[in-house]
């Protein structure tokens, strides 16, 4: 952390390049085309309905089968780019690019074509790593730290846009941590012109080394608008070193589920800031054995600080499974250090959360408050709401569309397992949790609600 802070203190403002073309002369032998080929089924949609004997039969049959396909099996083509990251011939694209390929073609720069063999892929940060063999050494490239380029610096793209065969495109740093759609998301923003085709090629600093591969654009009618997504750099290297030993990814797993804090999340735990992550379950895993529970803030995970739920959930990933990390969290206003030994996220995937405890409810009766009308667990509620028959906690028959509970996305049928982070099984013990709350002059009180199995903290206000 130190020596990125330290480059990024050291790093000067450049002037706009007289001219691209040494750099790009440079750094050109190393960026590739790629053709891959898959067999596709044949023609679907309408065929033409006609009754079977009808004299109109042949007609149609000879007009589906012009040009002598039908409905036989035919071969696709795409395009896209690519970048040699090695002499012996590992080369890096975009899993959308090659997915579903049979055959990989790599086209060079220098006008020679070889065939490649697919190591591994990874969707999620839409990364793959291909291996193509060569007589010569191969002329490749070298990835840099994407964390140090700042908005503004100037950078260059390079790839096969719309199939016209290599290209160069020059611009600046429009933004950086953009999020997209996914979990590992961390993309560059340029206003350098990437379009079709493009998709896998390298995004250059002024330096020659890679800090982004292109992967997307945003755009109303499929061409540039100068608004492109650059995987950073430092994802791809994680991923890429991944897929050259293991053939796959290998991400650490805590095993959680996490929402951001926010400032009313914040006053009802007492913090003093809204920052770090928020356990709302601690399903069968990790963490659990590690002594995590739900309620609990971290606010540090192997020495680095989290800021929030993204943050986490990339340095968790980024960590090697198996390693025994230390988990700083905030557990009603204390600081606990936790000791979690990281499992593999793509083994635990679908995995199903922990059960809720085991309570009985008192007699049925209900309760408003808060905008929430609620009522203890019934048998009969309990099949409304799908709920196992040891399920605990108060449901919540209505909501009042003016309260700040609606707002805040409660709706009937919600189950209230916890309110001040301890266990509600009847309505007297929700009254004792916000009686306690108002005496430690809190201002809200922090809910544990569920929705269809999936766990959710709320503050809501006391005074309401």
């Amino acid at each position: 952390m130190v020596l990125i802070l330290s480059q990024s203190l050291m790093a000067h403002a450049r002037g706009a390049p007289e001219s691209f073309a040494d750099l790009a002369e440079r750094i050109s032998p190393s960026v590739v085309n790629i053709t891959t080929s898959t067999v596709v089924e044949g023609r679907g949609g309408p065929q033409g309905i006609v009754p079977e004997g009808s004299p109109f039969e042949d007609f149609f049959r000879e007009f589906q089968d012009r040009g002598g396909e039908g409905d036989r099996p035919r071969r696709s083509s795409a395009l896209g780019s690519g970048f040699v990251i090695s002499e012996d011939g590992y080369v890096v694209t975009n899993n959308h690019v090659i997915e579903g390929a049979d055959e990989i073609l790599i086209e060079f720069f220098e006008g020679f074509e070889l065939p490649a063999k697919l190591i591994g892929t990874d969707p999620n940060t839409d990364i793959a790593l291909l291996k193509v063999e060569a007589e010569e050494p191969l002329k490749f490239v070298s990835f840099g730290d994407s964390d140090t380029g700042r908005v503004g610096d100037w950078v260059m793209a390079m790839g096969n846009p719309l199939g016209q065969g290599f290209s160069v495109s020059a611009g600046i740093i429009s933004a950086r941590n953009r999020a997209l759609s996914g979990t590992y998301d961390d993309y560059i923003q340029t206003d350098a012109a990437i379009n079709r085709g493009n998709s896998g090629g390298p995004l250059f600093n002024m330096d020659g080394d890679v800090i982004g591969v292109n992967t997307a654009i945003l755009s109303p009618n499929g061409g540039s608008i100068g608004i492109g997504f650059s995987m950073a750099s430092n994802v791809v290297t994680k991923v890429v070193d991944q897929l050259k030993e293991f053939g796959e990814t290998r991400r650490g797993w805590l095993g959680v589920r996490i929402q951001d804090v926010t400032e009313d999340l914040a006053e009802s735990l007492g913090l003093e800031e809204a920052k770090g992550a928020l356990v709302s379950d601690v399903p069968d895993g990790p963490a659990k054995d590690g002594g995590v529970e739900a309620g609990d803030v971290i606010v540090n995970f192997d020495g680095v600080a989290v800021e929030d739920t993204r943050q986490l959930v990339r340095v968790v990933a980024n960590a090697p499974v198996g390693k025994t990390v230390r988990v700083v969290v905030n557990r009603n206003g204390e600081t606990q250090t936790l000791k979690v030994t990281l499992g593999r996220r793509e083994e635990a995937e679908g995995k199903a959360p922990a059960a809720v405890e085991d309570d009985t409810p008192e007699e049925p009766s209900k309760l408003e408050l808060m905008g929430l009308t609620l009522s203890p667990l019934t048998d009969e509620i309990r099949g409304e709401l799908g709920l196992d028959e040891k399920a605990t906690g108060l449901a919540v028959v209505a909501v009042d569309e003016t309260s700040t509970a609606f707002e805040k996305g409660l709706r009937a049928g919600d189950l209230i397992t916890e309110a001040g982070q301890n266990p509600v099984a009847d309505l007297d013990s929700l009254k004792e949790r916000i009686d306690a709350a108002k005496e430690a002059g809190r201002k809200s009180i922090l809910l544990l609600v569920r929705r269809g199995g999936d766990p959710r903290f709320v503050a809501l206000g006391l005074t309401e």
